[in-house]
């Protein structure tokens, strides 16, 4: 399942609601629900060919994703991360543990999103999310920042 694109735009998507709606991405991913997205994984090949502003506003308005007062891009004191960037990050955890634990992938969504690496990931203060795909992976077994 290594270098799914459904997942990366998925996640990607999850990312830009969350920073366009100023919501945690534990809690985009708690108002979408897991027939949204699925819904998303199922038909990336499709949204993909509009722009992500488009499929976002969409998902947005269906599920009522309301504004909130999370705004780590505006508290970012460096360069921030693009929404591709950081989808990428949750796409290759994902992988890992979903293939480890032999789940699906909306399972894994569900879970890593809903995880205490949604706080560390969405730091964009550190260097976290730069880190290694295995030492992201091997954090996340661990249940904290390894040293």
């Amino acid at each position: 399942m290594k270098n799914d694109s459904a997942l990366f735009f998925t996640c990607s998507v999850i990312e830009y609601i969350g920073r366009k709606q100023k919501q945690r991405r534990s809690e985009v991913v708690l108002l979408l629900g897991k027939v949204a997205i699925k819904r998303i994984y199922d038909y990336a090949d499709v949204f993909h060919c509009e722009p992500i502003e488009k499929v976002a506003d969409e998902f947005i308005a269906r599920y009522n994703v309301q504004t909130g007062d999370f705004d780590n891009v505006s508290v970012c004191r460096y360069e921030v991360p693009d929404y591709w960037t950081i989808g990428e990050v949750y796409q290759r955890l994902i992988e890992d543990i979903a293939n480890e634990n032999k789940m699906n992938v909306v399972d894994g969504i569900m879970e890593i999103y809903q995880s205490w690496l949604d706080g560390a990931i969405s730091n964009y203060n550190t260097d976290f999310y730069y880190q290694s795909r295995e030492y992201i992976y091997e954090c996340y077994r661990a249940g904290k920042i390894c040293a």
